[in-house]
């Protein structure tokens, strides 16, 4: 996890994937970065987005802005640092359940899942994927869950 400011706020953040996109032009290839990452403030807000730039830390630099403007508000148990209620959905061919946890259990979750619950601020939380292996689904999955935990938790 790195740190990064974003509107004289420091905010964390995880690379989840990267990779190199070439276009092939008229006699030669354009290469370019391509970059996953989800950030937070652990203390409740989240948020994802994917960016490209000609270079790296453009392309970082992108992705951290864009998700920090996407960020959300994410409903958390200040018992026992977990979501209120057991949730499942559906994200292209991602599906994710997300469901509470007693204190002292941790964070029950792998890959993307785990980094999007641990920077949103989540200590004990049980999760399962399901379907798709690729992270940005499952990252984009998970986001979608918790806002509509959130949308829930609001409404009752």
């Amino acid at each position: 996890m790195a740190e990064a400011k974003v509107n004289g706020q420091v905010v964390n953040y995880y690379l989840i994937t990267w990779k190199r996109v070439a276009k092939v032009t008229a006699g030669s290839k354009r290469l370019r970065m391509s970059v996953f990452v989800v950030v937070g403030d652990k203390n409740g807000h989240v948020g994802v987005a994917l960016a490209r730039g000609r270079d790296f830390p453009e392309a970082v630099n992108k992705a951290i802005n864009k998700a920090y403007r996407n960020m959300i508000e994410v409903p958390i148990n200040p018992k026992n640092k977990s979501i209120p209620f057991r949730i499942d959905g559906k994200f292209e061919s991602a599906r994710v359940m997300l469901k509470p946890a007693p204190e002292g259990v941790g964070l029950v979750a792998g890959g993307a899942i785990r980094k999007v619950l641990e920077i949103a601020g989540y200590e004990n939380v049980v999760a399962k994927r399901m379907g798709a292996a690729n992270a940005t689904a499952n990252a984009y999955c998970t986001v979608s869950l918790l806002h509509k935990l959130s949308q829930k938790v609001k409404n009752d």
